[in-house]
């Protein structure tokens, strides 16, 4: 029987295997975009860095939700620990993170954190927006309780437990904590019991004099503004905070939220963090 070779001239296979290489290199020019390797390496170098300051009664994992879409969107996030001791002591900490970061920043604080943010950003060229979440915003000689007590509407004095404290120089201080049972309704009332029961354990408690502490400057009135009003807050009367959005002629967004917005609602933050950083470092 007659066997007869299927394989093709050499010729002809190396004219093939040729073809093939080259359909493949065109299929790869259409698919990978010019600068894809570049942009893998360097996702974020046009983009500002957010510092995320927190505030009383929270820690920096209540911002968890905005940094992931905030680094989704391609930009670097750091959110330190405040100290919560003392406003110009802690406004001292966070400009020393502040100068550790290269480029352009856009500042963003939560309730008692944004006082801090209004005196550790001022003189620094570096930061190009502030951003306020449910915060505070004084002016020079104003201090967050009284900003907090301007207007009706805060029932926080009344869920705190006052603990004494050794301070570092000699003396005693007092801290303040939201009693567990209370911490839901006071201060994250539109988040799952079972996420508040851990905030609750894991808050950071604030220095009683750090709310009572004067601002010494107020960088909202250099630096544009943006605010995030919460219209179901406790803790800051959604009135304060719309004076003080008002008096700092801030792009302002209101929400239906408790004071744990950055929580509850971390797209709604995220956006506004956004909308800050394109309209200032363009």
């Amino acid at each position: 029987m007659k066997i007869t070779s299927k394989r093709r001239p050499l010729r002809t296979q190396a004219l093939l295997a040729g073809s093939l290489a080259a359909a493949a290199a065109l299929s790869l020019a259409f698919t990978a975009p010019a600068g894809a390797a570049k942009a893998e390496h360097h996702p974020s170098a046009k983009k500002p860095t957010v510092v995320l300051v927190h505030g009383a009664f929270a820690d920096s994992s209540s911002w968890n939700g905005v940094i992931n879409d905030l680094r989704h969107a391609g930009y670097p996030v750091i959110a330190p620990a405040n100290p919560l001791r003392g406003l110009a002591s802690d406004a001292s900490y966070i400009n020393s993170v502040l100068k550790s970061v290269n480029g352009p920043i856009v500042l963003v604080g939560h309730s008692y954190g944004g006082a801090v943010i209004s005196q550790a950003a001022a003189g620094d060229s570096e930061v190009k927006a502030l951003v306020y979440i449910a915060a505070f915003a004084p002016d020079k000689g104003e201090s967050a309780l009284e900003l907090s007590n301007k207007y009706p509407g805060s029932t926080l004095g009344a869920t705190l437990n006052s603990v004494p404290f050794p301070q570092a120089g000699g003396g005693t201080g007092t801290d303040l904590y939201i009693k567990p049972e209370k911490f839901h309704d006071q201060f994250a009332a539109d988040v799952p019991r079972s996420q508040t029961d851990l905030m609750a354990a894991t808050q950071r408690p604030v220095a009683a004099s750090a709310l009572e502490e004067k601002a010494t400057t107020a960088a909202w009135k250099a630096i544009p503004s943006w605010d995030l009003i919460t219209t179901e807050d406790k803790n800051i009367p959604p009135a304060a905070q719309r004076f003080m959005a008002q008096r700092a002629h801030a792009h302002t967004t209101v929400i239906k939220a408790s004071h744990a917005v950055s929580v509850s609602h971390p797209h709604a933050v995220a956006d506004l963090i956004e909308q800050a950083a394109t309209a200032t470092t363009r």
